[in-house]
Parts: C-alpha cells; structure tokens; sequence
C-alpha cells in the first residue's frame, strides 16, 4: 500500500497535469470496477455498480505548483502560482518541471530588500541556465512545475510533498479494493484542478448528480507550536469534518460517519477548519443541494514539499470509507 503511495506522490502533477497519474490509477483499480472513464475536465471516474443511490467519493489529484511566465536575459524562469504556495515555504525550494528539468526557487533581488513583501511574483526559478536562449531551450512558457519532497518513511510517519491530497487517492484505491459488496451505486472520481477551485469536482457533480457525496481530502492539526488552535491530532485517527470555509457537513453524513467509528472501533476525532476547503464546498451546492461529508487525514505542513501524516490515520480513514460505502445511508 506504501508502495503505492509513493509512487503515487512521487509524479509531478500540477494543476492542469492530472493525466500522468492516470495510468497509474487506472492499474491499481480496474480489476474492481465495472467501468472507468476520463471527463472532458480531467477528472477519472470509476463506476461500481449498485441498486441503491448514487454514492459519490471525490479524492483530487493535482498538487499545488508553478507555471512559467516568462524568461530573464540572464537565464531565470520568472513562474506564477498553481494554488495556494505560501512564499515562505516555497523559498529556495527544489521543483521540477512537467519536462523533466529541476531548478531552485530563489528571490529575484536581495531577500532582506523583498522580505517582507515576499511573493511568487518576486522570485524565479534558477535552472542553471547563462541566459534567455539556454533557459527557453529547457522548459517552455507555459511549462508547469511541482515541488520535489522525497517520500519518507519512518516510524507511523510518512513524509512527502503531494500527500495533499495523493493520500486521499490512496484512501480510496484501498476502499474500492477491500470492497466485498455494496449497498449503494457507487462512483470513486479522482478530481482535477482542485487547488485552482475545485473546477473539477463543480464540473462532475453536474453530471453524475449524486445522492450523497463524500470528499476525501488532508487537514490541518493543531498539535505543535507551529500550528494554530485546533482540536486535530496527527495519529489520533480520521477526521470526521464539522465545517471548514466553504461547506458545512450534513448531519445524516456526518452523523452516519460517527455512527460506523463508534460501532466499529475506529479511532476518529472531530475537525472544525478554520480555513480551506474542499470538493466537498462544490459538490454540495449542485443538483440543488447533495447531502454531503468529509473524510478528512491530519496532516502537518499542508503545501509544502515536506507534509507529513500518520498510518494509522490512513488505515482508519480507508476502514470508515469502506464501511460507508456498505451501509445503508437513509434517513
């Protein structure tokens, strides 16, 4: 299972460059659905077929990133956000380009003069190139980038850039594998564009028109200084969210999700996120209101090229999705 995540989170895949995770998806799954299929948005949709209603489970794919703007005389890649980069955090880190070329993300200037008006807009990435020509000749305008984190793992700990939200894909590869029967018409969408807005979620919830839709996503913890105050803790379980910025969960999902916890002796702890979001804040408001909930994984340094998360907040967050996926959800 490891493995694959690895593999999984070890693809660059911004926004917009969703398909190269596709094959791998698509392996992993194939032997376990009655159909697969890619939508004009990007999004790849496993259908396993069910009498009950339709039950949609939504985990995105892409990763945040850069994409290339333009180019210096002296060689530098001046690059704009593909979601929500914190400048800080990104500083002098390593991406790598959907081309294969790696570069430095650095400051264009002195950092003490930049500092404190820090932006994406005010750095470039250096790939080495001497000037204009070189840097054109090794990755494109337009040409996206993620951040390079090694997978690691040690101890209950998995480090890695992209486990938001390449661990929620993971999630709900090992539900649809370890699932024996279902109660419901069940479809497993892998979202695009995600951290650009949830555009791959909006576009699918219109055209699948679930009865019921649970997103699969990271959230914050509150657990060390760094963070702010919340009640989530790395290792304590999965997270049944409450609410975050653009979404307030369903209480028949929400209280359905505690329910099965409780009876079947997972470890769960409750989420109220401050802010962020996500596909669930889209998929919700579509078909003229989807009952609606959040699997949520706690995870520390959330976009970053070193998020980190805990086995058995994985396995219990695939136990919880495999037993929703059983159980009856009527009112």
């Amino acid at each position: 299972m490891f493995t694959l995540l690895k593999n999984l989170c070890e693809i660059t895949a911004p926004s917009g460059c969703e398909n190269r995770l596709h094959d791998v998806i698509r392996a992993a799954i194939q032997d376990y659905v009655d159909e697969i299929q890619v939508d004009s948005m990007g999004n790849l949709i496993a259908h396993k077929k069910g009498d009950g209603k339709k039950l949609m489970f939504c985990a995105h794919t892409d990763e945040i990133g850069l994409i290339v703007t333009a180019f210096s005389k002296e060689g530098g890649v001046y690059v704009s956000a593909l979601g929500g980069i914190s400048p800080h955090a990104a500083l002098y880190q390593r991406v790598q380009f959907t081309g294969g070329a790696t570069g430095v993300l650095v400051p264009d200037g002195k950092l003490e003069d930049i500092t404190k008006n820090l932006t994406v807009q005010n750095m470039y990435v250096d790939i080495g190139a001497s000037s204009e020509e070189e840097a054109e000749a090794t990755v494109s305008l337009g040409e996206s980038a993620g951040f390079i984190g090694s997978f690691i793992m040690q101890g209950d700990t998995v480090v890695s850039k992209a486990l938001d939200d390449r661990v929620g894909c993971l999630i709900m590869i090992e539900t649809i594998r370890r699932l024996k029967e279902n109660h419901h018409d069940l479809y497993f969408v892998f979202t695009a564009a995600e951290e650009l807005g949830l555009r791959g979620a909006k576009a699918v919830a219109s055209t699948v028109c679930p009865d019921y839709a649970v997103a699969i996503d990271v959230t914050k913890t509150g657990d060390i200084p760094s963070t702010g105050k919340m009640a989530v803790e790395m290792g304590k379980g999965v997270a049944i969210k409450i609410k975050d910025s653009s979404f307030l969960a369903h209480p028949l999902i929400k209280n359905k999700m505690k329910e099965i916890c409780q009876r079947d002796n997972i470890p769960y702890q409750l989420e109220v996120l401050d802010r962020g979001g996500t596909d669930a804040g889209a998929i919700h408001t579509t078909c003229g209101g989807v009952p609606s909930g959040c699997i949520s994984i706690p995870t520390r340094y959330i976009h970053s090229p070193g998020e980190m998360v805990h086995k058995q907040d994985i396995e219990s967050a695939i136990c919880l999705a495999t037993a929703l996926a059983t159980d009856s959800l009527e009112a």
